[in-house]
């Protein structure tokens, strides 16, 4: 009898550990995913671990603020925002112009920090005002603001410099004197952040202050959240008709949410640049916004909820996935443009899931409280 009992209260204990195992796997479903593909590309490219832990570690310093300045418009209710871009131009803007100036070193670049942050702030503003006017549509709005910025962008560096802008260097300008090069040089400011403090750590090489500077936006989009404006972006992302109930104001809410959003989106795309070390002036900020949010959403976030740990998760597997599919393709097939069109497929495939389970939730909850009612 006794050996009976001890069964049965062993497979009791089993059936209550295995429906809480299934139900983590359930709500880690994506990153679970995105580890075992990582892995299974790790061994099948046959990568050397220093190698791959340099381009992770390179990438997480490198892609961290711009990952981070998602997740205040998701708690402030305002989605995904696409709309990161408008901030990435700022800072491409600031950046370009310290160029010219020829300010050298972390000179340079907090300079392009300070001149980025007005240029950011006008612009959150505009586009959080935008975005109350299309309240529950804020994620193809924003896709859609960027793609409107984008043509100013156009417009005023591929027209406006050199002819109405008096920018007169040769080395930034085409050949026609109007417009500025394709490529620019960041000779000045490259790497100015990295190399402070850039040591070997068993082959792996550190960037210390600008992980510092990840970490430090981590802690204060933490502190902002724990204020009384975090609590108010919270309440509106819950529910935006009893936070104005509570006398919440709304829009300003989501607007100050906004500018926050893009002015980390425009330091973040400076410390993206310093590290590369060049401009691609009329296509670096193009995909920073959709390939920043898939990895968000790797990262275990939804449309709805997003937290530093989803952005850190996301991060470090996107980027893995970046790293090794090419190689990986390359071993299979004999072509690595395929994992060059996996990677391409992965980031819009994660967006469109995502976007696809947002709306097949939101229906289900509104049938559910239509059922409530009818009770």
């Amino acid at each position: 009898m006794a050996e009976v009992s001890r069964a049965r209260t062993t497979v009791a204990a089993g059936r209550s550990v295995f429906p809480g195992v299934r139900r983590q796997l359930a709500a880690n479903s994506v990153p679970v995913l995105f580890l075992a593909l990582s892995l299974t590309m790790v061994v099948i490219a046959g990568l050397d671990v220093t190698f791959l832990l340099n381009e992770v570690v390179t990438r997480l310093a490198r892609n961290s603020l711009l990952v981070l300045s998602l997740l205040i418009p998701v708690t402030a209710g305002m989605g995904l925002n696409f709309g990161i871009v408008i901030g990435a131009m700022a800072g491409q803007a600031a950046i370009i112009a310290v160029t010219y100036w020829g300010v050298p070193g972390i000179g340079g670049f907090l300079l392009a920090c300070l001149l980025s942050t007005p240029l950011a702030i006008l612009a959150g503003w505009f586009a959080g005002h935008v975005l109350n006017m299309a309240k529950g549509r804020e994620m193809i709005t924003s896709m859609i603001l960027g793609f409107f910025a984008n043509g100013i962008y156009q417009l005023v560096f591929l027209f406006l410099v050199g002819s109405v802008i008096p920018i007169r260097s040769p080395s930034l300008l085409l050949p026609s004197g109007v417009g500025l090069r394709n490529t620019v040089d960041l000779i000045a400011t490259a790497q100015s952040l990295d190399m402070i403090v850039w040591p070997f750590v068993g082959g792996v090489r550190i960037p210390v202050v600008t992980l510092a500077v990840g970490v430090l936006m981590c802690l204060a989009i933490t502190f902002i959240l724990k204020t009384k404006l975090g609590q108010d972006m919270r309440a509106v992302g819950q529910d935006m008709h009893i936070a104005e109930i509570m006398g919440i104001k709304v829009n300003r809410t989501r607007i100050i949410a906004m500018i926050l959003s893009t002015v980390i989106a425009a330091w973040g795309q400076l410390v993206f640049l310093q590290n590369i070390g060049t401009l691609n002036t009329y296509n670096s900020h193009e995909q920073v916004g959709m390939f920043s949010i898939a990895a968000l959403l790797v990262g275990g976030a939804t449309t709805q909820r997003a937290t530093i740990w989803h952005a850190i998760v996301g991060i470090i597997l996107f980027h893995t996935l970046f790293v090794v599919s090419p190689l990986a393709g390359q071993k299979l097939l004999g072509v690595p443009q395929v994992g060059e069109y996996f990677r391409v497929f992965v980031a819009y495939g994660i967006i469109g899931v995502a976007l696809a389970l947002h709306a097949w939730r939101g229906r289900a909850a509104q049938r559910a409280a239509q059922a409530a009612l009818a009770d």
